[in-house]
């Protein structure tokens, strides 16, 4: 049986009123007039409600100490997410450098502030234009510009087949000669990868690409290799980027395939492939970057050591602190290493700032380590007492200015996540660049955890312990990750690539992501950091794989009889969001945390979600469900396989009267 924290008092104000009117012929029998209009009473009235204010304040005493003693133990709310999204510049005809920092924004209205979103890397943007796309399947070229700046019309980069010798042709205009600089391309898949993987291992041992690709431009008589510097695609497969470069004077003007105008022209070729799912293209964009909601903060300088043990906490300003997708390494003087993955925190004692290292807690840190403890939500910095962890020492030439963030990026939350076409304001000078804009929406923003939410996680966080053995182990430590991570599900002895065979030590982790849609996916950056998460715990026999979910597609059917003074259109809205939030991955099932994974749809609960306030009863009994384009039986129970979560899509309901 579960320990429920009691109630001190429950008593409300009616009781208390009641109560104490009760006791008036006992203790005052000559008080005779018991109406409301007597003084006396107002007077009990007054008293009853403030014993109830003061009953409440009690009740919060048990609440007051579960906070602390979560405080204790280490567990506080996760922080707030940013959100990710690609940003295309257009030049003005020259190549252009969008510096790394660049900050571009939405043009903001009234009293909602403009969201800025930052670049992480460089960007060079070239002045010549994607003129042109086309594509040979070993046989024929087949011109599919239009298909390129359409959406929802789809490239196969390849043809149907996907034959050795196919390619994928990108002609470009612009002044000649050609640019020397590298090209980005920015590749979208019409359906990436279902379940997107990574692995967590000791060493890492990236998973080959199913196809070799070649990288070509033509130079006027034939096809010559350009210098490839980036494929994140793993054979146009997923969303990334690729990066080529092409030498001086290389490319040259020509009319290749069915497209008459001279371009320069580039080309991905098909040299070998091992497909399992032929490549299709969304779309193919040139100068084109993701940039994070979040802003960088420069050498700030927190406060000075005073040289006294447990100091802190030192206040950032800007809040939440954002964890580092791409972590970097810095090296002190006495040649200790120090990973930044998300502040950079230097103190200078006397012989010039040198990095400490963040860690989790001071548990593990010696007297001379020169750590300290950061909470990425609140800002604040905190180091250790010179048993756990270094003091700083004081330094007389700068009392107050010796402790400096470096660098650190701050920002996040779900108001990130701005529509397509939004971000169209350069926020910082890059000459040269005529206009951005964002051809797809921003995605992956969440808010900080609620209070709620980590007493919930905290039970489980307790009992993993801080190593991953069991699979709620492996659940408890995914969702400690500093990601959005709403949801995780670890499945023994699973291995992506075999998932109908038993792999004994692999263990694959589930991610369902803290992000709107009915579908959410985690990103790439999400799943690596979950990994990261799990190898630090994880045993050295396990094999762990973080994945993004299995969605199926599901709709309800259904003619609703409404009762007679009932608004159809009202009762429509009703029972489409019920059976929408009944069923989706992070506000579905019994108990609204989510869809179970894996979990059946009991025909029974089904008939029991669609009776909401204006329902009178379903038509003929027809509640039909349609599993993935494919109609279920009728009346009977549907079954998803072990791991897989639904997708709801929008019920086709029919709504009139008896």
């Amino acid at each position: 049986m579960a320990i429920e924290a009691p109630t001190l008092d429950d008593r409300t104000f009616e009781e208390l009123f009641e109560q104490a009117r009760a006791l008036i012929p006992r203790y005052a029998p000559e008080w005779t007039d018991h109406n409301e209009s007597d003084p006396g009473i107002a007077m009990l009235q007054l008293h009853a409600s403030l014993t109830e204010q003061l009953i409440y304040r009690l009740n919060q005493v048990p609440e007051l100490n579960y906070i602390k003693f979560l405080q204790l133990l280490g567990i506080d709310v996760q922080p707030a997410s940013p959100a990710l999204v690609d940003v295309t510049f257009t030049t003005s005809g020259a190549d252009v450098t969008v510096a790394a920092g660049a900050q571009v924004a939405t043009a903001g209205a009234g009293s909602d502030k403009p969201v800025v979103f930052e670049l992480p890397q460089s960007l060079i943007a070239i002045g010549a234009s994607l003129a042109a796309v086309q594509v040979f399947d070993s046989l024929s070229y087949r011109d599919v510009t239009t298909a390129n700046a359409v959406a929802g019309q789809g490239i196969a980069p390849f043809g149907p087949n996907a034959d050795v010798g196919s390619a994928l042709l990108l002609g470009f205009d612009g002044p000649a000669p050609f640019t020397e600089k590298p090209i980005t391309l920015m590749c979208y898949c019409e359906q990436p990868l279902a379940v997107p993987v990574e692995q967590a291992l000791l060493e890492s041992s990236p998973v080959p690409p199913p196809a070799t690709l070649a990288y070509e431009y033509w130079d006027g008589a034939s096809w010559s290799p350009l210098q490839s510097n980036l494929d994140e695609t793993w054979a146009l497969l997923r969303n990334g980027r690729i990066v080529v470069s092409a030498p001086a004077g290389g490319p040259a003007k020509g009319t290749l395939g069915v497209v008459t105008t001279s371009l320069f022209w580039l080309r991905v070729r098909l040299v070998e492939q091992q497909f399992d799912t032929i490549p299709r293209l969304e779309q193919v964009l040139i100068n084109t970057a993701t940039a994070i909601q979040a802003t960088t903060i420069l050498n700030e300088v927190l406060g000075g050591s005073n040289g006294m043990p447990n100091q802190g906490p030192f206040q950032l300003s800007t809040t939440p602190v954002v964890t580092l997708g791409q972590p970097y390494t810095l090296t002190r003087s006495d040649g200790v290493r120090v990973d930044v993955t998300s502040l950079q925190l230097e103190v200078d004692e006397g012989s010039g700032l040198e990095p400490w290292q963040e860690v989790g807690d001071f548990l593990a840190s010696g007297p001379d380590d020169p750590h300290y403890v950061l909470d990425h939500a609140a800002g604040q910095v905190s180091f250790g007492n010179g048993r756990y962890g270094k003091i700083p020492t004081a330094n007389p030439l700068a009392p107050t200015s010796n402790i400096v963030a470096t660098k650190y990026q701050a920002g996040g939350g779900a108001s990130g996540n701005v529509g397509a076409s939004t971000v169209t304001v350069m926020q910082t000078v890059a000459t040269g660049i005529a206009s951005v804009i964002n051809p797809r929406a921003a995605s992956g923003g969440a808010d900080q955890e609620s209070l709620a939410d980590a007493k919930l996680r905290a039970p489980s966080a307790l009992q993993a312990g801080g190593r991953a053995v069991t699979a709620q182990d492996f659940e408890t430590i995914a969702l400690q990750t500093p990601a959005p991570v709403a949801r995780a599900n670890a499945l023994a002895l699973h291995h992506p690539a075999f998932p109908n065979v038993e792999v004994p030590g692999a263990v694959t982790v589930v991610v369902v992501p803290q992000v709107p849609g009915d579908a959410p996916v985690p990103s790439s950056a999400t799943l690596q950091l979950v990994c990261k998460q799990l190898n630090a715990h994880r045993l050295i026999t396990t094999e762990v794989f973080a994945v993004g979910p299995t969605y199926r597609k599901v709709m309800i059917s259904a003619e609703i009889v409404a009762a007679g003074d009932a608004n159809l259109a009202s009762v429509e809205e009703a029972v489409s969001a019920a059976l929408v939030q009944w069923l989706h991955p992070l506000t579905g099932g019994e108990e609204g945390t989510g869809w179970p994974f894996g979990g059946t749809i009991y025909a029974s609960s089904l008939f029991r979600v669609v009776q909401v306030a204006g329902v009178e009863r379903i038509k003929d009994n027809q509640l039909l469900v349609t599993l993935d384009g494919v109609q279920q039986p009728f009346c009977r129970d549907v079954t998803i396989n072990p791991g897989e979560l639904l997708e709801p899509l929008t019920p086709q309901l029919v709504v009139g009267y008896s």
